[in-house]
């Protein structure tokens, strides 16, 4: 006789994202593992004494969603102690909104957060609009991120308390956006322009260690909220990775969590990054908690133009027709830092926005390979433009894809990109369906909080459809590129499981592998794909506890 479950789920519709058996009506769990999953019958036969049985009476239970991509302190920490409004929020709304925060504010407090649409950056780069903000935030310094957290848009205050002259017009590894007309700084900051800023922020306004963990636990919870029970956090600070070994230590990681150390920060400000922060990785391993992998920037975002492409952008005054971004680096410093990285065991998550990044990074692998590190997980994040020559280089390289939300549908970023780049390319964004036919391990991040929220249902509504999944951007992306429904949860928990390097413990339903499960308001397989957004978590369990229940 096998020995007592802990916890037995029987009667529901169970998904199990495991190939050889991927539907069942029950399951039994023993110290926070899957001990069965089956039939009914056969997992009844774990039942003892001292067995919850929980009868879910037709319910629908899949795996809990993995997130491959996402800041999850950040996004706790704007939740928590910052001004949040939508991507999709008007130029006054923005101002309404700041003017709202700053009145609740000490006089000499930031205003800080954000998300602002990359459509308004010709709106916002004044000094006409600049004088808005100052207005608006009664002489309060502001910074305000975009939609891509990579550009911030700050005030008069704030570039002074950052040493940014009045008449400064260059920064290393970004750039100062001008006034059209006077030239002078209009405070949209691009990329590294805007680390000063942070620096001059955490100087005057620190968060203390207290906060940083509360910031960790409360995206925690939020993801929770969302049905996540993995995550890879795709730049991770000293502060993030002691908050969560903390949290580790004290039983309150609902989560298993992957971290990407910082290498090199075109746009945070953190506070060691590189080599300083990536020997003290292993301080901060607990059961949970796996920092297996270093984060590179390669480029920044193509709205802003600082996406590396193999063809030019379209003409403007400041880069001529000829202009077609570039990486933070050369190739053999990639190679260099990337070789070194995998003689200490450690992974890499690269980001590329352009398809000249995203084939450095191919390039490179493709000589470490050569070179005998076969084991080292690679990931190319964002790869929203990919060469039709590097999609089956992905397969053959085991580079994995790392997909986000709003990439493959029509929204703000995919429109802010239209008006720099032609648009029979700016349409031809996020080649899923080939990444998937050529063999490519494509895993889903949210790469929240760029997205409103860490919901995977959005992801996958946007894969199957590609359309927008709350209905404001009409008509459809590339739609040629969608993907079926059971290929886009495996993107978001199986494929995502694996490309972190956690396919062994979690990702679907096995025994042998974390109770990591989610109970859903509906089957998806039984409604129509524009409803999948809607579908919602009724419970979250981790390890075999329930860390999520909506009616409570």
């Amino acid at each position: 006789m096998p020995q007592p479950a802990d916890l037995i789920v029987t009667n529901a519709r169970i998904y199990t994202a495991d190939h050889a058996l991927p539907w069942a009506e029950a399951l039994a769990v023993s110290a926070g593992r899957i001990v069965a999953v089956g039939g009914s019958a056969e997992v009844e036969a774990f039942a003892g004494a001292t067995t919850v049985v929980r009868d879910l009476g037709g319910a629908f239970l899949m795996p809990g969603l993995v997130d491959v991509h996402n800041h999850h302190a950040l996004a706790g920490k704007a939740d928590l102690f910052e001004l949040r409004f939508s991507a999709n929020a008007s130029y006054a709304e923005i101002l309404t909104a700041v003017s709202e925060r700053a009145a609740t504010l000490p006089v000499d407090a930031w205003v800080t957060g954000g998300s602002w649409g990359s459509t308004l950056m010709d709106e916002l780069s004044t000094e006409a609009a600049r004088r808005d903000l100052d207005e608006a935030a009664g002489g309060r310094p502001v910074m305000l991120s975009d939609d891509s957290h990579h550009n911030r848009w700050v005030n008069t205050h704030a570039l002074e308390l950052a040493g940014i002259a009045a008449d400064a017009i260059s920064s290393a590894g970004g750039a100062i956006v001008p006034d059209p007309v006077t030239g002078r700084p209009s405070g949209v900051l691009l990329e590294a322009a805007g680390i000063p800023v942070e620096e001059a922020l955490s100087r005057t306004q620190k968060l203390t260690t207290g906060q940083h963990r509360l910031a960790s636990r409360r995206g925690i919870e939020i993801l929770g909220s969302y049905g996540v029970t993995a995550f890879q956090d795709a730049a991770a600070s000293l502060e993030i990775l002691q908050s969560l070994k903390a949290l580790d230590d004290a039983g309150e990681l609902d989560a298993w969590v992957v971290s990407s150390m910082t290498v090199n920060d075109q746009i945070f400000g953190f506070d060691p990054v590189g080599d300083e922060l990536i020997v003290r990785g292993e301080e901060f391993r607990s059961e949970h908690h796996r920092p297996d992998f270093v984060k590179i920037f390669l480029d920044g975002v193509p709205p802003a133009r600082t996406g590396a492409f193999l063809d030019a952008y379209l003409p403007d005054d400041a880069h001529g027709d000829q202009f077609c971004g570039h990486t933070t680096m050369p190739q053999d410093e990639l190679l260099d830092r990337l070789r070194r990285m995998a003689e200490r065991g450690l992974s890499a998550k690269i980001h590329c926005t352009g398809d000249a990044s995203a084939r450095m990074v191919l390039d490179t692998v493709e000589t470490l390979r050569g070179e005998g590190h076969v084991g080292t997980r690679f990931q190319i994040a964002h790869g929203q433009f990919l060469h039709p020559d590097d999609l089956a280089r992905f397969s053959t390289l085991g580079v994995v894809a790392d997909i986000s939300p709003f990439l493959w549908v029509p929204g703000v970023i995919p429109a802010a990109i239209a008006t720099v780049i032609p648009a029979d390319r700016a349409s031809r964004m996020q080649p899923n369906r080939s990444l998937l036919d050529s063999g490519a391990l494509v895993a889903g991040g949210s790469d929240w909080p760029v997205s409103d929220s860490p919901n995977a249902w959005e992801g996958i509504q946007g894969l199957v459809t590609r359309a927008d999944p709350h209905g404001q951007f009409p008509g459809t992306l590339w739609a040629e590129q969608a993907i079926s429904l059971d290929e886009a949860i495996a993107v978001f928990t199986i494929n995502a499981a694996e490309a972190m390097g956690l396919g062994e413990v979690t990702g679907s339903l096995q025994a042998g592998k974390s109770a990591d499960f989610v109970v859903l308001d509906r089957d998806p397989f039984a409604v129509d794909a524009s409803e999948l957004v809607s579908t919602g978590i009724v419970e979250t369990w981790f390890a075999g506890r329930k860390v999520f229940d909506a009616t409570v």
